[in-house]
């Protein structure tokens, strides 16, 4: 990682990145909740990336990873701007987005942003709305009157937290309720174990995309992180079929 540069964002918020230069659509990888540049995934791709002359950016959202801010202060809105500033910043080409889980919901804020410059989009087991189908009752009322829920982390020593900010602000994001002015190709991978997202949100979200170039791919035996070997060797692939 001796490559990782930063960016001011406006207030002085100084975003973590790795960015190599190459061929188009430029690859741009959106971590899941909680989740940084450093994954597996996100890792593979940039590899790979490097090794076929591919542009390729990564980033670590504010309070996330290697960048400055608190994480109680992200939110949807927030985190978009800054994936946006970094696209703006390094390159004119086409993009090409992928979405890990909050990052497929993510994912679709961006795209409706770049317009005519998206190429494409890849769902991993991607999570939009996950705020309205996510949480129990009690959960949603704690969260509207300002309180912090915590919950296991099956992948960490600490609780998941969830922020009243992030909980309002991702209730001017939804996007399963209605058609997502999408009309780029579009690939979504779900895997069929996944404890955390249902495999059939990515169907949901097959349906309301408005392009009609949408592929699911449905993995029987894989869980929500989908980073085995031979997981990793099929997402490489979903990729390499936008060159």
């Amino acid at each position: 990682m001796f490559d990782i540069k930063h960016h001011e964002m406006p207030g002085g918020t100084r975003i973590a990145y790795r960015y190599i230069k190459g061929d188009g659509p430029a690859l741009v990888f959106l971590p899941g909740y909680m989740s940084d540049m450093a994954g597996g995934k996100a890792t593979a791709l940039f590899d790979e990336a490097r090794a076929q002359g591919r542009a390729c950016l990564l980033l670590d959202y504010s309070g996330c990873g290697e960048s400055g801010g608190d994480f109680a202060d992200g939110t949807l809105s927030k985190w978009r701007d800054e994936v946006l500033a970094l696209i703006e910043q390094h390159t004119v080409m086409p993009i090409l987005l992928v979405g890990s889980s909050m990052g497929g919901w993510l994912m679709l804020l961006v795209a409706e942003k770049l317009g005519d410059r998206l190429a494409g989009m890849i769902g991993i087991a991607a999570a939009p709305d996950f705020t309205r189908w996510g949480y129990s009752e009690s959960q949603c009322a704690e969260l509207a009157a300002g309180e912090i829920i915590y919950e296991d982390n099956p992948y960490g020593p600490d609780p998941t937290p969830t922020h009243p900010g992030f909980y309002a602000d991702a209730a001017h994001h939804m996007r399963l309720e209605a058609v997502i002015s999408v009309s780029c190709p579009v690939k979504l991978l779900h895997g069929q174990r996944d404890a955390d997202v249902p495999w059939q949100t990515s169907l949901k979200l097959a349906e309301e995309l408005r392009s009609d170039a949408v592929q699911v791919t449905l993995v029987k035996d894989g869980d929500h992180r989908l980073s085995r070997e031979s997981d990793i060797a099929l997402l490489k692939s979903l990729v390499a079929s936008f060159y």
